[in-house]
Formats: C-alpha cells, sequence, structure tokens
C-alpha cells in the first residue's frame, strides 16, 4: 500500500494515519516469491526463532526503563511534544544544524591491508553540541557522560579530497569490521573512495559503562529519549558532513544497514548536501516492527491500553524521525532500496513505504532475510554501481 492511500485518515492526512492499524500483519509480496519461493520461505522461517532474542533485548530495555511508578505517564505526556512537528513536515525546526567549526579530534589507529592496498585508518572523535529537542528530555542527555562524545572510523586516503560514503551500522552491530565485510567496502577503499564509518548513540564507546548490550541505552532510557537520540545521531553526523565540506570534499553518500538504513533515509530527508543514499533492509514503520515483535508487541500495546494511545497515535508521537515525515530533497533517482524478500524484522511492506515516497528511487530485492543475505553479491554490484554514478565530479 503506497503512503497516499488513505485507510485510517482522510486524503491529505499524515502517512501515520493512513495505514491500517494491522499493518504490522501485512506481510507484502516481492517479485522473487514467485521465482525463490521455497529459499524466500525458509530464511523466514528461519529468522522468526533469531528475531526472539532482538526483541526480548528490546522488551528488556523499555521495561526497566518505565519500571519508576508513574514514568510510562509521565513519557507519554512528553511524548506529545513531537507530533505537531512531525506533522508539520518542517526538517528545518526538528533537525537543528549543528555549529560550525566544531572541534574535532583525530587519532590514527593502525593500518590494515586489502589486496595490496594499505587502509589507513583514524578515529574521529567530539564532543556534541546536541541540545534535546524537547526540555524535558534534556536532563536525561546530561547524565549520559559517553554518549555525549560522538565517534567515527575515517578510511582516508590523506591525499586529496575524495568521494565520501558514510556508512551506518545497525542495531547491537557497530563493530566496524563487520559493516566493512557485508559492504564490501575495502573494494571501494581500493577504488578511491573514502569512507567515514559512524558509531551511533550508545553504541561502541558511546555506550554507557553500565549498559548490559551494545545499544542498550538507545531503548534503556524511556520513550522520550528514544525519540531524541534519532536527532542527536542525525545532528552529529551533520557535523562530519561540515567537516568534508570544508575539506573540499564534493560527493558524499550515506548507506546503512537496519537501523542504519532507516538513519541514512533520514538524512537523506533532511540534509540536501549529500548525493545519494542507499539504505539496505531498512527499518520504517519503528511502531508496526515493535508490534509484530514478540514479546515487544505484548509489552508495548500494554502500554498503549494504559494510556488509552491507539496504533495511529502512538506512530505519530514517534514519527519526528521518520524519513516518510518529511519530503525530500533528494531526487529519487539517487536512491537505491535494498530488501529482503523474506525479512520479517523489516518485512517487504515496510520498504515498499520507502520506495513509494520516493518517487523514481530504485528498489532491488534479494531471496534472504535481515540477517541471512543470500544473492548479497547481486546488491553489492548493484551498489557499486549506483554509487560510481553519483560520486562522479
Amino acid at each position: 500500500m503506497r503512503p497516499t492511500q488513505a485507510r485510517n485518515g482522510t486524503p491529505g492526512s499524515p502517512w501515520w494515519e493512513q495505514l491500517p492499524d494491522d499493518f504490522r500483519g501485512h506481510i507484502g509480496d516481492t517479485e522473487l516469491d514467485a521465482s525463490h519461493w521455497l529459499q524466500v520461505q525458509s530464511v523466514a522461517a528461519l529468522e522468526r526463532f533469531v528475531r526472539v532474542p532482538l526483541a526480548t533485548a528490546v522488551a528488556t530495555a523499555m521495561t526497566t526503563s518505565l519500571s519508576e511508578p508513574g514514568r510510562v505517564a509521565r513519557e507519554f505526556e512528553a511524548l506529545r511534544f513531537y507530533e505537531p512537528l512531525a506533522r508539520a513536515g518542517d526538517a528545518t525546526r526538528v533537525f537543528v544544524a549543528p555549529p560550525k567549526d566544531v572541534p574535532i579530534e583525530a587519532r590514527p589507529l593502525c593500518s590494515t591491508w586489502w589486496r595490496g592496498t594499505e587502509i589507513k585508518r583514524r578515529e574521529l572523535r567530539f564532543t556534541s553540541p546536541f541540545v534535546p529537542l524537547n526540555p524535558a528530555a534534556a536532563p536525561g542527555f546530561a547524565r549520559l557522560k559517553r554518549n555525549a562524545v560522538s565517534h567515527a572510523e575515517h578510511w582516508c586516503h590523506g591525499d586529496t579530497p575524495r568521494p565520501t560514503l558514510i556508512v551506518l551500522h545497525g542495531f547491537a552491530a557497530d563493530m566496524p569490521w563487520v559493516n566493512a565485510s557485508a559492504l564490501a567496502l575495502h573494494s571501494l577503499y581500493h577504488a578511491g573512495h573514502d569512507i567515514l564509518l559512524f558509531t551511533f548513540p550508545h553504541h561502541g564507546p558511546r555506550a554507557e559503562p553500565c549498559a548490559p548490550f551494545r545499544g542498550y541505552g538507545v531503548f534503556g532510557n524511556g520513550l522520550l529519549h528514544f525519540n531524541e537520540v534519532t536527532l542527536q545521531a542525525i545532528h552529529d553526523l551533520r557535523v562530519f558532513i561540515d567537516l568534508f565540506r570544508s575539506r573540499g570534499v564534493e560527493r558524499i553518500g550515506a548507506a546503512g544497514i537496519s537501523l542504519g538504513g532507516y538513519t541514512a533515509a533520514l538524512l537523506a530527508s533532511v540534509d540536501d548536501r549529500l548525493d545519494y543514499c542507499i539504505p539496505v533492509v531498512p527499518g520504517v514503520s519503528p511502531i508496526d516492527a515493535f508490534l509484530d515483535w514478540q514479546p515487544t508487541g505484548m509489552l508495548l500495546s500494554s502500554l498503549m491500553r494504559s494510556q488509552g494511545v491507539g496504533v495511529a497515535e502512538m506512530r505519530g508521537l514517534v514519527a519526528v524521525h521518520n524519513p516518510l515525515s518529511y519530503e525530500s530533497p533528494m531526487a529519487g533517482e539517487r536512491v537505491l532500496i535494498i530488501g529482503g524478500a523474506g525479512d520479517i524484522v523489516t518485512r517487504p511492506r515496510h520498504v515498499e513505504l520507502l520506495h513509494h515516497h520516493w518517487p523514481r528511487s530504485t528498489m532491488h530485492w534479494f531471496a534472504g532475510s535481515h540477517l541471512l543475505h543470500l544473492g548479497r553479491d547481486d546488491y553489492l554490484r548493484r551498489m557499486r554501481v549506483h554509487i560510481d554514478r553519483w560520486s562522479q565530479q
């Protein structure tokens, strides 16, 4: 279903009111369902079991953060701050540009080698000047010392300004070597590109010492913090883009997997300095995904009932950081969206929403799932063509 087709709402109403309440149960068909039926069904069946630990981790973090008496009611009241901003769809009001000339510290890392090419690496870090959009979130952010320092690993040739790809990792998958392998980044560097591997808030060195697992703080600090943490990620990414522009880099793209794909799509929706975007198995409607997963579905449904909040309203409370909420400055032909036909973490129907949001964008399906990327070589070749096309000076 296209987001322009009203179901719950009226024509012209925001996307979260147009989707049916049971959208989470809409699997969606892809062009591979007929030709690779057995393969698609097999990986989907396997992923049902693999999805449980992810959903359990998210539910555990959410439960812990909302256990204080009265916390749930206060969180939902604070969330109502965001819905009018999302409904207005004005990215300049939500994504405030960071200050210029933020001091960035660079520290050399050991080089690695790939097919005779030295990959020069360095760590970039800066104290994030991010200020929460909602004043109610400020005290929580002030307590998080490690998350206040933004980190990235920069593969930089160090000679002349090069086309640069910003890579955004998935939830709990922040290790640079994992993302480098998944997206064949070594070959891209070998071909002359620079690469920035960004660390999403509450991951890697940004995780607080008491965090029980990678990414815990994304969901472990309450629903209000969940909204702001994505705004923080976009803010910090724009500081890095400022850095590249100041050093003469003319072509910058973004690619990401899962949560990283969601963030890449959001960045392309609010910053006109990107030249291309490649979301891979991106999340699109977090609320529908959480309701689909278990045990997060039971937990979130219980919280919503306790506050008298329906599905559409709940989507609207977190839509402030959703790429569907903004008219992107990026032309559709510059967007390549990659989805798994057997993905049950971010189902094909979700990915199609993003595809329809960007007219003329390219949709590529592989016969795998969220975690098992069968047919990966095909989509890596397609990514490379896309990157090379839009990285030309």
